[in-house]
């Protein structure tokens, strides 16, 4: 197993002790092995999408504990194929993606129409798959910042895929449109009986003020997943917050003082545990992202966001460019350090 409190150095004692005082931990869903008995099935979900869910809880290392570890590879397209893949340039064949998935224990893979599509009828009945609706393609001079739906809900289903995932920049001038498309989405994808999934995103130039980007700050995300659990995402990808108090400094929107004094603090867990309230107190399942690789650090930055998704009620991470970016046995060791994390009787709900 590995050496948590090792890889968090002197932050274990403030990550690995910490009590929430704001939200409290009884007030939560929390993940666990009986989450679709006790949670999901109070909702309108139909028993294929249990069915769906349970599928995921049911593979890899974390099997059986109600917590996922899942890789997302769509950054082919969000960041462009060389930018993803020239680290490590086996992965640019859609085979390699799912293998680091399957030799890292995860709980399912997630990826675009072309990538699953070629190798489908391969993994479709190895690792529960993910198809990602949507995209914000980089190839356009000048850049644009939008989501395009690069696929539809019956190609996912037809292909074998037990969930389809999809981004909103909330904030943006686009939202609207996207919100619209994406709750029709979720909407069909339900019908069919799949899982469904929302990057619940920030974009907006005026999010950063001052120097201090708002597009992390835990008010601000926190309302994104708020918004994502209404347009009945099952399981809500965010962000990690790095601040708080965004609706402040940029002056818009509505808050309340309560968010700041009673709710939250300045310690990352609270933060998170904010995040975890608006996904409908855990009903919709928080799993933060991974972030991109930066190299020596990646494996205890990892496994911070990691510690601070659990403690704070979430079920799980979704981490990408910091695996698929090194050779596979480091990929796969990043992957079972994050799983170790959930699998320790030693890191509790804060």
């Amino acid at each position: 197993m590995t050496d948590i409190a090792a890889l968090l150095g002197s932050d274990a004692d403030s990550l690995l002790n910490h009590t929430c005082q704001g939200v409290r931990r009884e007030d939560l869903h929390l993940p666990g092995p009986d989450f679709i008995d006790r949670v999901m099935a109070d909702s309108d979900r139909s028993p294929a999408v249990l069915r769906n869910m349970q599928a995921f809880f049911n593979h890899g290392r974390l099997a059986g504990t109600g917590y996922l570890s899942l890789l997302p590879v769509d950054q082919g397209i969000e960041h462009s194929a060389g930018a993803s893949f020239a680290p490590n340039p086996r992965y640019f064949d859609p085979a390699n993606i799912v293998e680091l998935a399957i030799e890292g224990g995860c709980n399912g893979v997630a990826s675009t129409l072309g990538v699953l599509s070629s190798v489908a009828r391969r993994y479709a009945h190895k690792i529960p798959m993910m198809l990602k609706l949507n995209h914000n393609e980089t190839l356009s001079y000048p850049a644009i910042y939008d989501q395009t739906l690069f696929a539809d809900v019956e190609q996912a289903h037809d292909m074998g895929c037990v969930a389809v995932g999809a981004t909103i920049y909330f904030g943006s001038h686009e939202s609207r449109r996207q919100i619209m498309e994406i709750s029709e989405a979720f909407e069909r994808a339900h019908q069919l009986g799949m899982v469904t999934v929302l990057w619940a995103y920030l974009r907006n130039p005026d999010f950063k003020q001052e120097g201090t980007d708002y597009h992390v700050a835990a008010d601000l995300t926190s309302q994104a997943n708020h918004m994502a659990a209404t347009l009945k995402a099952d399981i809500v990808k965010q962000k990690l917050p790095e601040n708080n108090g965004g609706y402040k400094a940029v002056g818009f929107g509505h808050t309340h003082d309560d968010v700041y004094s009673k709710l939250t603090s300045d310690h990352p867990i609270d933060l998170a545990r904010y995040q975890v309230a608006n996904c409908f107190m855990g009903r919709a399942g928080l799993i933060n992202s991974g972030g991109g690789s930066k190299g020596h650090s990646d494996l205890g930055e990892a496994v911070r966001t990691a510690v601070i998704n659990k403690r704070a009620g979430g079920m799980g991470l979704i981490s990408g460019r910091k695996a698929f970016q090194k050779p596979m046995k480091e990929g796969v060791d990043l992957l079972h350090a994050i799983q170790d994390v959930y699998l320790s009787t030693d890191v509790t709900v804060a």
